[in-house]
């Protein structure tokens, strides 16, 4: 019997020259970008960018638990933006006249079976993996594994998603780091920690809703937050990389290009820039 490569392995394969990304490979590439035992580090990553895996996510999920080993702790994001409020939907939009059905008879979020929406087949994958935990925001939520996952996803809040009840913020307390596997600033959840941290002209706060478990049934509950914008991640992230050159690990991880940084030096800078940028 033969089997077929999707069209999206095919092309990993034909960029793929100095044969297949192996898990060893891998980890001696994240060794060599930086990434050591005991680091808190949170993930954002293209798995089609680092080349043919054999394995695929489950590799370079394996992958990053060696490098940071058990007694570190690795976080991505896990976020469903489908459990919210239909009104604010776009791609694609839902007629009006369902609103009122679909807040009725969404299912709560349930971070052991939701999925994750548009944020890659990784953390995707990663969500399902043994002794995995997840935040329990039906938006925003978060998973880890390590030593540090329980404390890092306790709490998580539905009011002010990405602020100082989030597991942002207790990565940014044990000064963890960002490492971003063929991605780049545009994806960097982090600085919406620092638009919480930020005073600037144009914030306002917005109310939010999603179905939730209260005590075995659903309800929809509303919470408030900023209306947090990444808009301008890509400006603010060149500015950082320009100014902190020393404090970037840069380098190949298989096909990818990738960097490694302290998360506190990025949302401190980010917090800075959008005080003085943002009107």
């Amino acid at each position: 019997m033969k089997w077929c490569c999707p069209v999206g392995e095919l092309g990993a394969v034909s960029r793929t020259k100095a044969g297949p990304v192996t898990q060893d490979r891998l980890l001696r590439d994240l060794g060599a970008l930086g990434l050591e035992p005991g680091s808190v580090v949170i993930v954002h990553s293209s798995l089609s960018s680092l080349g043919w895996v054999p394995g695929g996510a489950v590799t370079v999920i394996r992958a990053l638990q060696h490098a940071v080993r058990t007694y570190g702790t690795l976080v991505m994001p896990a976020h469903s933006g489908d459990y919210s409020d239909p009104s604010l939907w776009e791609n694609p939009p839902v007629p009006q006249e369902w609103w009122p059905v679909i807040r009725e008879t969404m299912p709560a979020f349930d971070p052991e079976v939701a999925p994750t929406r548009g944020i890659g087949r990784i953390p995707e994958l990663f969500r399902t993996f043994p002794d995995v935990l997840r935040s329990a925001h039906p938006h925003v939520s978060f998973t880890a594994w390590g030593e540090r996952a329980i404390e890092i996803l306790a709490n998580h809040g539905l009011d002010d998603s990405l602020g100082e009840m989030s597991p942002l913020a207790r990565i940014y307390d044990h000064d963890g780091w960002v490492l971003f596997l063929g991605t780049d600033f545009n994806a960097n959840t982090s600085f919406h920690l620092s638009e919480y941290r930020s005073d600037y002209a144009t914030k306002e706060r917005v109310t939010l809703g999603a179905p939730v478990n209260v005590e075995g049934h659903t309800r929809w509950r509303t919470f408030s937050d900023i209306n947090y914008d990444s808009s301008d991640f890509g400006e603010i992230g060149r500015a950082f990389a320009k100014s902190h050159k020393q404090q970037i690990h840069s380098g190949k991880v298989g096909m990818a290009s990738c960097l490694l940084f302290r998360q506190r030096i990025a949302v401190d800078f980010a917090s800075k820039w959008m005080h003085t940028h943002r009107r």
